[in-house]
């Protein structure tokens, strides 16, 4: 079992384009399968049958793992048995019929619209106050946040050519490698300027054509990112995620437009908004209606 998971993992990052962590959990829901199926006495990955498949979820689920974890599970291990049956290392995609178990989906968490207008007048203002460096490039994370729906991973990554300033977009890498443009608008585009034009204060030979840098002028890491970010709204990055996608649909933005904006393989995962939008129009109801 173990060569075979070691050439499966050969193969995730040979030709599936995915990130680190998705292969890291990968290999990780092989490795908890082969330690069970060892507790079996199944030694051989050819005499792999779906009851084994079905025993190990049976007891991943006994030891509390989240239906989120089992769908996962499941789905690492349905990816598994078709690339051994593809291989010839089984005789047959035994996971084929494996149920995979439904994830509760769990409500973002979001900012509205006036407190997002808030939190982004303080950061202006304590750029202009101030004139500090990290504030200025603070308002221009933020904003670029907001005003994209980017993932943390995508504004860290950004070059200096990834900005179309005549257009208003940033190209960005996602998930996958997959490269879109997002739209950016103005206000975001203005706070990039004013960063972009102290930038070279902080720059060093270690900044390459990072956009944005951390204090020692290396291109920027997530955490500290998130920490900007929760110090503005209490919430974490993924919120202005949240928050752009909803407040998009509540503009009368289509559900196809926000999808690749945020760079949703799936339309189903863009759906979760239209569930955070019915909330809050059904909340707006209840406290403003007479007959409510």
């Amino acid at each position: 079992m173990q060569n075979a998971i070691e050439a499966f993992t050969t193969y995730l990052n040979r030709e599936r384009s995915l990130s680190d962590n998705t292969i890291r959990a990968y290999v990780g829901d092989l490795e908890s399968l082969s330690a069970h199926l060892k507790a079996l006495g199944v030694e051989d990955v050819n005499t792999l049958n779906i009851s084994h498949l079905r025993s190990w979820l049976a007891n991943q689920q006994s030891k509390g793992a989240s239906r989120t974890t089992l769908s996962r599970r499941a789905t690492s291990i349905k990816l598994f048995t078709k690339w051994a049956h593809k291989e010839g290392l089984l005789p047959t995609d035994v996971g084929f019929n494996l149920a995979t178990p439904k994830a509760h989906r769990i409500l973002p968490d979001i900012v509205d619209a006036k407190t997002a207008d808030i939190a982004m007048q303080a950061l202006e203002a304590a750029a202009e106050e101030t004139g500090e460096l990290t504030a200025i490039r603070n308002l221009a994370m933020v904003e670029m946040l907001y005003a994209s729906g980017a993932r943390v991973s995508e504004l860290c990554g950004l070059d200096l050519r990834d900005v179309d300033y005549e257009r208003q977009t940033i190209r960005v890498i996602g998930k996958g490698s997959k490269e879109r443009v997002i739209p950016i608008g103005r206000p975001a585009i203005a706070a990039l300027e004013k960063w972009l034009a102290v930038r070279p204060q902080l720059a060093n030979e270690k900044s390459e054509n990072a956009i944005f840098l951390g204090a020692r002028g290396k291109r920027i890491d997530q955490r500290q990112v998130r920490e900007v970010v929760y110090r503005t709204i209490e919430l974490g990055p993924h919120a202005l995620r949240h928050s752009a996608a909803t407040h998009l649909l509540e503009g009368g933005a289509d559900l196809r437009t926000v999808q690749e904006i945020l760079g949703h393989a799936s339309l189903s995962t863009t759906q979760i908004y239209t569930h955070v939008y019915a909330e809050r129009l059904h909340s707006a109801f209840k406290q403003a209606h007479p007959r409510a």
